[in-house]
């Protein structure tokens, strides 16, 4: 090994040191809680929607069956797992949590977050976008999936809501044949979110690639229980990558972090590919009812989920 490679692993080293201390890693307890970092980590998983069985956590996470095993009784022990046949394949059973085991992932969401925000907090917004762009490269060089490496959410910043209503607008009127006031409506959604903005209940998202913006959602607070999701959009460009799932997910985990009890959302029949991301993540159609708007006669459609 010549001295110049030698150096940069060095280096490497250095920097894992200093992060994993940095975010606390080394700590007993990182999030405040009894349970180890393994087993926040498969909480985590289990806790964002997605169909898991024994064996893809097992490969995932690059851990010992017998210990993925271990942990996954010791939470059926404790009431927050349930396994059930996939409706893809009866013979594969998938884990969910249940609602303790959501409850006991809510604090530690929220210790995770506010671990991470005290962070950054002394940093200007260029300097988070620059980190979190370089977090990106390093996930790109080390192998990570495109989805996850080369595509970043953000927080909006100026100029986001006014790229939401435009896109919106120039989407929906070539994919739908919608007019110009669904753009008004839209319009009216994001102005009222900015002048009304919660941000210890409320959020919005934008999925980033390389500075260029591929998607949004907005969360609003419906009522103290009830958060709304709306205004999801990803760019034609971007579909294929995941972004639409993350987008949600992304709202769903900030709704549970935050102590709402239900997420509700509404949209239009014939959006099939958002309304499979919906459907994938748990949530489920209350109630239909047809109207004419956008120049089109429409269903419109209803659908919530329980945190």
């Amino acid at each position: 090994m010549d001295a110049i490679t030698d150096s940069r692993i060095e280096a490497i080293r250095g920097f894992n040191r200093f992060y994993t201390q940095r975010i606390g890693i080394l700590r007993r307890d990182p999030y405040g809680s009894d349970l180890p970092l393994t087993e926040v980590r498969i909480l985590y998983e289990l806790a964002h929607g997605r169909s898991l069985a024994a064996s893809d956590l097992v490969r995932e996470l690059d851990l010992d069956a017998g210990y993925v095993s271990r942990i996954l009784q010791a939470f059926e022990t404790k009431g927050w797992l349930r396994r059930k046949p996939s409706d893809s394949d009866a013979r594969r059973n998938v884990l969910a949590l249940t609602a303790a085991g959501r409850r006991a992932m809510v604090p530690l969401e929220k210790a995770s977050h506010d671990q991470v925000a005290r962070l950054i907090a002394p940093l200007s917004d260029d300097d988070t976008g620059a980190l979190v762009a370089s977090m990106g490269l390093i996930g790109r060089m080390l192998g990570a999936d495109a989805q996850d490496a080369d595509v970043v959410l953000r927080t909006h910043r100026p100029g986001d809501i006014g790229w939401i209503v435009q896109r919106h607008g120039e989407l929906y009127a070539r994919e739908c044949g919608w007019d110009a006031t669904f753009e008004a409506l839209v319009a009216e959604i994001a102005a009222r979110f900015i002048r009304r903005f919660d941000p210890a209940h409320e959020r919005c998202w934008i999925a980033e690639r390389d500075g260029t913006r591929l998607g949004s959602v907005v969360l609003v607070r419906r009522s103290r229980t009830v958060a709304q999701l709306r205004l999801l959009l990803v760019e034609p460009s971007a579909r294929g990558l995941g972004v639409g799932k993350r987008l949600v997910d992304q709202c769903i985990a900030f709704a549970r972090s935050t102590g709402y009890r239900r997420m509700m959302l509404w949209t239009n029949a014939g959006l099939d590919a958002a309304r499979a991301i919906y459907e994938s993540r748990g949530f489920r159609l209350l109630k239909e009812e047809p109207h004419h708007s956008f120049g089109q006669d429409l269903v419109g459609q209803t659908f919530g989920l329980r945190l």
